[in-house]
């Protein structure tokens, strides 16, 4: 008997100890979120904070500016269709 006592006791102080590491991770995560104040969200506008693949959108605008012509108003060269800017 003595020996399922010692057992549940373990158990009992691991799930404790689980229980406490989880309220850590959620705490941590409360804590993190912030109200952004009307004067920084202008920085959140630009470009560099856009989650896309810029390179390769660079990349297509690019191709259409040299090749095809079909990209206007992005500062680059435009010409012909042949390719021969």
């Amino acid at each position: 008997m003595s020996f399922l006592k010692k057992k549940y006791n373990k158990q009992t102080i691991f799930h404790k100890g689980k229980k406490i590491v989880y309220l850590a991770i959620a705490g941590s995560f409360l804590t993190s979120c912030v109200v952004v104040k009307e004067y920084e969200k202008v920085n959140l506008n630009d470009p560099d904070m856009i989650l896309a693949a810029r390179k390769s959108n660079k990349f297509e605008t690019t191709f259409q500016a040299y090749r095809e012509s079909a990209a206007g108003a992005n500062g680059g060269k435009t010409g012909g269709g042949c390719g021969c800017n």
